[in-house]
């Protein structure tokens, strides 16, 4: 099993790019009200959690992270205060549990030697 790859690169990759973008596009060009930001980034978080956790068959982790920025993004954008710092840590403190959850549920494609494995019955 291989993990589909968009010019090269990982999905999970193109998904931090395009949010950045989205992000830096929102705060210094377009500057929409917050109601739309926060529906922008909602719906790009959302479809970006879903692709990444399908294309790399990571159904929890992607998936879940993508749900919580999404919800996330929708109570800022409609009211929720919080300082930048206690988002940050917050979403620093989702990705970290998801990863521990994920990291005890997974198999890497390739062992420790190298060799790529052909089920996760091998490991």
């Amino acid at each position: 099993m291989t993990v589909a790859k968009i010019f090269g690169r990982e999905p999970a990759l193109w998904a931090a790019l395009l949010n950045a973008i989205v992000y830096v596009l929102c705060a210094w060009v377009f500057h929409p009200s917050p109601q739309v930001e926060a529906g922008i980034i909602a719906v790009i978080s959302a479809v970006l959690g879903m692709v990444v956790a399908v294309s790399t068959k990571d159904g929890v982790s992607a998936a879940i992270l993508g749900l919580l920025k999404s919800v996330f993004a929708l109570l800022l954008g409609f009211g929720l205060k919080m300082s930048a710092d206690q988002q940050a840590g917050i979403l620093a403190l989702a990705a970290a549990l998801s990863g521990m959850f994920v990291r005890t549920q997974a198999t890497a494609l390739v062992g420790p030697d190298g060799a790529k494995r052909t089920s996760a019955a091998a490991a």
